[in-house]
């Protein structure tokens, strides 16, 4: 199992998607960064030798900010933009969507699981009021 920045890759997986598995790392640099290596895309990440691992490592960490160092810099950026007091630093930190998306309608991987407000059948309320008149009645043994 081949290990570049970190990450271990799969080794019946082709080089080609093993490298997307980086983050920060997608289809269009993975090209770049084979043809600068000079490894084959159809290669497995198996059959690679110890020198090509280093080459695409050694351009990885050149070229490339991935991983912790790119998940710091977005966040610190969020950051910032929350700290200078911006709409879409507020958007942020209300968890919604931050470029203009619609959020009636859609925006569910954004605001997560739906969750029903408002109306409430008779055995969920009954069983509320129950709880409300139970409540003071336990703490008002305990005063005495």
């Amino acid at each position: 199992m081949a290990r570049i920045l970190g990450v271990n890759l799969p080794d019946n997986g082709k080089i080609s998607y093993a490298l997307t598995l980086l983050y920060g790392i997608g289809w269009k640099n993975v090209g770049k960064i084979l043809n600068q290596a000079g490894v084959d895309s159809k290669k497995r990440v198996s059959q690679l030798s110890e020198e090509e691992v280093k080459k695409l490592t050694l351009i990885i960490d050149k070229n490339f900010t991935v991983e912790g160092d790119l998940r710091e810099e977005i966040n610190e950026s969020m950051k910032r933009l929350r700290e200078i007091g911006c709409y879409r630093g507020m958007r942020h930190g209300r968890g919604l969507p931050v470029r203009g998306q619609r959020t009636r309608s859609n925006a569910r991987t954004k605001r997560g699981k739906r969750k029903t407000v408002g109306a409430l059948k008779k055995e969920a309320w009954a069983k509320l009021e129950q709880n409300k008149t139970a409540a003071p009645a336990a703490g008002a043994e305990t005063k005495k």
